[in-house]
This record gives C-alpha cells, structure tokens and sequence, in this order.
C-alpha cells in the first residue's frame, strides 16, 4: 500500500508522522521497523500517528512507535511536532489541544509567535509507574530526591527514577562528552530491575539553570534530543537541589525548556517543532 507522511524533527529527534484519520493504518512490527529504518525506510526515532478522538472531551489520539517498531508510552519533543503537524494540515483551528496517548493525556500549545509548549503531566517518582524493581537497592537521599544505587557492569550508577508517562533513569556525570554513554546507555536500557526497560539519561549540570544532556533512549538508542528525558533529568535536578526552574537544557540537536513549579505540579515542555517534507512511500506485505 502507497502512505502518505511528513517527516519532521524537534532539536534533531526526527519522526514519522502520519495522518491516520484520512488513511485507514494497520502495521505489524516489521512494517513500523521498515519506516524507521535509515537505509531502506524512510528514516526515524519514532513513528507518530494521528488519530481521531476517543471521546468528545479531546481533540486527538496520539500513538508513539520506536525505531525498534515497539509501541511506546509517551515522547516529548514528539508531542510538539504533533500539535505543529495537526495545526499545519488543518486538522484543527486551535490554537491549543488536548490529546491522549498511552501514557496519559497532555495538552500542547501554539503561540502566535510559533513556540510551541507541551503541559507534559505531573511526574511520579514512585519505582512501580517505571515498572522499577527497587526494594533491595541501596537508596541515599539529595534534597528531596531518592537515588538508587544501580549496579552495572564495572561500578554502581546512582540513579534518580522518574516517570513522565514513560520510564526515566537519570544519573549526573561529571562530563556528558566523555562519558561512555554507548556502553552504558544499552546496559541501562535492558537493566533486568527495569521490567519493560528504560530511558537512560547522562547529566551534566552547568549552573541551577543550565545542564547538558543525553539520553540513550528505550527502542531508539541516544537520539539527538528526548522532550520526556529533558523533563525528567530537570525535574530530577530540582528535587536534588542542584537546579532552579526553568531549566535550559542543551542537547545534541538543541535546546529545550523546562518548567516546574514542584511537587505535585505539571511538567511544561518548549522547543521547535519543524517539518522537512511530505512524502509517500510504498509499505511493502
């Protein structure tokens, strides 16, 4: 079958979007590793596709696919090309949206200067929402944060757990540039204390309101910029006392911002949003 696309990227996280409520969508695996794939597919971090509301109090469903072709709980930066996507194509007139995906409802927004703002959710720090197996790890506290002392190969990583939708373990190094985040990026990931694996997040904090980051994500590898790891290394970094919000986050395809009010409050998510081209491409059986 012929589908029609539109790539697009947010700080170098590139995606697949595609329009699945004016095109009927029905892939297995294979066919979502195909898409993503750089050589023979077109090419992504993850898949997202649009879908119509399950229920007359949202706008959209959005179902999130890494490179790896598994259907995965939330993405950030995703979630703003989605809004700038759905916006472009006149799928909506608003300016602002609520949208469900596995992991929760979020609500992006457009201003009208064109910065996009994702209310990413209340993060929880609890070890069961990242489907963490936890009780016989060695625990120390920094401020209000809990780390896990994770072993690895060669040493122990202590290990900030935070879910914003999908599972988060953010660490802090002295160096992101050096730091071998190739080996421990996939340990990490397939940790077998992680029951459905994990984002990993390498930090280097700057000042209270600057970090470097990068994460070697669940299904995808280190991807240039993680909207949900951004958020959870700077929620991570404020509960520890070492950050201030907002937060500028720098990562290898761009900055992103975060905001935090504390404990029990939503995370908000900006950066750009931008599409490459449209295209079609034939699905192979």
């Amino acid at each position: 079958m012929k589908l029609q696309f539109t790539k697009m990227h947010g700080a170098g996280n590139d995606f697949i979007v595609i329009d699945a409520i004016n095109q009927a969508i029905h892939f297995s695996q294979e066919q979502w590793r195909f898409l993503a794939d750089r050589r023979f597919g077109i090419g992504a971090d993850q898949i997202l596709v649009v879908e119509k509301a399950p229920s007359p109090d949202l706008d959209f469903r959005y179902r999130i696919y890494n490179a790896d072709g598994g259907e995965v709980e939330q993405c950030g930066n995703g979630s703003r090309a989605f809004v700038r996507f759905v916006v472009d194509k006149g799928l909506t007139k608003k300016s602002s949206i609520r949208v469900i995906t596995k992991g929760g409802v979020i609500e992006p927004s457009i201003a009208e200067d064109g910065r996009i703002t994702v209310n990413m959710g209340v993060p929880s720090f609890a070890p069961v929402d990242s489907n963490f197996l936890a009780n016989n790890l060695s625990t120390s506290l920094r401020g209000q944060d809990t780390l896990y002392a994770l072993p690895l190969a060669n040493r122990v990583a202590q290990i900030s757990c935070v879910s914003m939708g999908n599972p988060h373990a953010v660490q802090t190094v002295d160096d992101v540039a050096t730091h071998p985040i190739a080996i421990e990026g996939p340990i990490i990931e397939q940790h077998p204390l992680f029951q459905q694996r994990v984002n990993a997040g390498f930090m280097q904090v700057i000042n209270h309101h600057h970090i470097d980051l990068r994460v070697f994500e669940r299904g995808a590898g280190e991807t240039l910029a993680c909207g949900t790891g951004a958020c959870a290394a700077a929620v991570a970094g404020i509960r520890r006392g070492e950050l201030l919000s907002p937060v500028e986050v720098k990562m290898r395809g761009g900055n992103l911002q975060i905001t935090w009010a504390g404990e029990g409050q939503p995370v908000f998510l900006s950066g750009p949003a931008v599409a490459v081209f449209d295209g079609e491409i034939d699905i192979p059986d």
